[in-house]
């Protein structure tokens, strides 16, 4: 089973999140780092129930 990879960035007013391995534009946002992982595994489910699974590169979600 491969891994998504997520790159999170910390910012004087929060943290963003977004997967490199996905096709198209994936973003969580939040106050915490809890946050923004909780919110862009949110995004990376709602795109892939969306879109379907080919726009997937690898099928488990690491943060």
């Amino acid at each position: 089973m491969k891994q998504i990879k997520i790159i999170v960035e910390k910012h004087p007013d929060g943290y963003v999140a977004y997967p490199i391995s996905l096709k198209g534009i994936i973003i969580g946002e939040g106050n915490t780092y809890e946050e923004v992982i909780a919110d862009v595994k949110s995004a990376i489910q709602f795109h892939i129930e969306t879109f379907g699974k080919e726009d997937l590169e690898t099928e488990e979600i690491i943060a």
